[in-house]
């Protein structure tokens, strides 16, 4: 059965005031923005000023009276934070999607990690939440508004007198000095906004972070022990780049004995014999290495041209990054990461024809998606992808691509993912337009991704059944199989979305919250096949050879394991007239005339479809496999 608000995973709340019924779903998940690097704080009017919180980033989901939280890659975290969401479920909304950062408060005033660390074993009602940005309220999708509007909804429901959930309050200007006050202060550092633009769940909008010590997440590999009485002398450090994990040094501060004990405890059973990463075999004697499944968060003063760290200090561990994520961040002159995306990645060879039947450019098609990328990277960015790369032209050889060594640049990026004989490989992703130009730039036409993130790249977010028709069947039949499909999967609980692919035919999505792995992922989509090709034989198979497909409707459920890719909305197909995947409403599927409908001179349309009511919420549902 599809969840209801007052499921066991959200926290209800007594007292429903006349805004709220508990007939009010709670909203599901949607990707957060993300906020790039850079080296100085942005100058100008035209961007505000927050505070950069030492804490949880959260998504708290409201509706009927009843709240969740959800972790930045969608994961449900409700049982860690009851308290707080105890509280949220007492706003004087019908519903609400808030973005923000739980934290703990230290004695000074300021956020402290490891003091979050602490309350999440055992004391989740010192963990509070403030509140930056206001996505959806009361059934209204927000995200196309200006950030200062959002940002004065939020304020409005946010009461003074609450005692966990707060309002992040911001300057507008005069961002160096507040940076200063800040640094000066103790605190991490500012995040600077652009105050007119819309949300955008990917790293590619106008959010920008300044730190003011370096810190970021790195892989426990190893550790060594102590000649004195301490549990062990240092952690061993590591992080994955190009696909692989390096030696990035060792930390011997931080801790005090309680942390100490727990580590030893999580690390005991991780223990392998080969050593994890290469490193000088002075720096790693008497190491006992690991598994890379820790995830660390480190401050340290700086990094030598060796690649290790100078000075590291520990903060403590972080439950919500998954190794394989774990990339050295670097900073970015600020003109460059706050530039128009068309303008960032230099395109040659405009003028190339890639597309011989209709004339279409290679520039065209940079044209495309650098306009349509705010709409894309929400669904393409930060997850394995793989490429059709067609150099020359689609007419000509195509190939795909999953794996890279680097010379894509340092705008598209590595995660390495364990093969099934052990060994890793390094799959490509991309989180900005930049990387999504690069990605053309290199005779990229055609973007397909997994079905999980990089955070978590062992579970599943959606599940997609591409409905393929054999030869011979036209459009009508794919329609029809489409709504009987949505059907089925809507009598066990799975609301579905539609897409048309640009080829022949259509994939119906049911989004999932993370929480499946990928053997019940998949094993539940063949069964699912299998049985909807038992009940109408006639029209639908899920047989793979395709002798046994004649007359039919395939049900590729194979998208749904480990490893295989669909193609991502939005993306532009190597065929002819350049036809792209755009998602669609299940009443424009009624009308609509081919799947080939839109093509990569529709982006102005494209953008405005964006923003449309109707495609508000495409693609999102707060649900899990259920059972079948």
């Amino acid at each position: 059965m599809a969840q209801d608000v007052t499921s066991s995973n959200s926290v209800g709340a007594a007292g429903a005031t006349t805004r709220r019924a508990s007939s009010v779903k709670i909203p599901p998940f949607q990707p957060v923005q993300l906020a790039k690097l850079v080296d100085k704080v942005p100058t100008g009017e035209r961007w505000i000023h927050e505070i950069k919180y030492d804490g949880y980033r959260t998504l708290v989901a409201i509706g009927g009276g009843a709240a969740k939280a959800y972790t930045r890659s969608g994961l449900d975290w409700s049982h860690r934070f009851a308290p707080l969401l105890e509280e949220a479920g007492t706003l004087d909304v019908r519903s609400a999607l808030i973005d923000g950062e739980a934290v703990v408060v230290d004695e000074q005033g300021r956020s402290s990690f490891q003091k979050l660390q602490s309350a999440l074993k055992g004391d989740p009602g010192a963990i509070v939440y403030y509140g930056f940005d206001l996505l959806s309220l009361d059934g209204k999708d927000l995200t196309s508004l200006p950030l200062i509007e959002r940002k004065e909804k939020l304020h409005s429901i946010l009461p003074l007198a609450s005692r966990l959930i707060h309002y992040s309050d911001h300057i507008r200007g005069n961002g160096e000095q507040l940076l200063n006050k800040f640094c000066a202060a103790g605190l991490e550092g500012v995040i600077s906004k652009k105050a007119d633009e819309p949300y955008v769940g990917s790293r590619a909008g106008g959010w920008l972070k300044i730190k003011c010590i370096k810190r970021q997440e790195f892989v426990i590999v190893g550790w060594t022990p102590s000649d004195k009485a301490r549990e062990f002398r240092s952690l061993l450090l590591g992080v994955n780049e190009n696909g692989k994990l390096r030696y990035a040094g060792k930390v011997g501060t931080g801790f005090n004995d309680r942390e100490m004990a727990s580590l030893l405890n999580l690390m005991r059973p991780l223990e392998v014999m080969a050593a994890t990463v290469q490193a000088p075999r002075a720096a790693v004697r008497d190491a006992h290495w690991l598994k890379p499944r820790l995830v660390a968060e480190i401050a340290y003063t700086e990094m030598t041209h060796e690649g290790v760290l100078r000075h590291p200090s520990y903060l403590g561990l972080r439950e919500d990054k998954r190794p394989e994520a774990v990339v050295m961040e670097t900073e970015t002159p600020v003109q460059q990461a706050s530039a128009p995306a068309a303008n960032s990645i230099k395109i040659s060879n405009r003028e190339r024809v890639i597309y011989p039947e209709s004339g279409i450019t290679k520039g065209q098609l940079a044209d495309y998606y650098a306009a349509i990328a705010p709409a894309m990277l929400p669904w393409v960015g930060s997850r394995p992808i793989s490429l059709v790369r067609c150099p020359q032209g689609r007419a000509k050889k195509c190939f795909f691509q999953k794996h890279d060594a680097g010379s894509f640049g340092t705008h598209v990026h590595h995660v390495a993912i364990q093969e099934k004989d052990g060994h890793e490989e390094p799959y490509l992703f991309i989180d900005d337009a930049d990387g999504l130009l690069t990605c053309v730039q290199m005779g990229t036409i055609e973007f397909h991704g997994w079905g999980a993130r990089i955070e978590d790249v062992e579970k599943a977010d959606r599940l997609v059944f591409d409905l393929d028709p054999d030869e011979g069947l036209d459009f009508e039949a794919v329609r029809s199989a489409a709504f009987q499909f949505r059907d089925i999967l809507n009598q066990i609980g799975l609301a579905t979305f539609p897409m048309v692919t640009g080829g022949k035919g259509v994939h119906v999505i049911a989004p999932l919250t993370p929480k499946a792995e990928w053997p019940e992922v998949k094993d539940f989509a063949r069964r699912l096949a299998m049985a909807v090709a038992q009940i109408d034989p006639a029209n639908f198979t899920a047989a793979l050879p395709k002798a046994q497909r004649k007359g039919r409707i395939f049900v590729d459920y194979l998208r749904n394991q480990r490893g295989a890719t669909a193609v991502m909305p939005y993306c532009v197909r190597a065929r002819p007239e350049a036809p792209l995947a755009a998602p669609i409403t299940w009443k424009e599927m009624e009308t609509i005339d081919k799947p080939s409908h839109w093509h990569v001179g529709d982006a102005t349309e494209l953008v405005k479809r964006v923003g449309s009511k109707a495609l508000a919420n495409w693609g999102r549902a707060d649900q899990v496999l259920p059972d079948l």
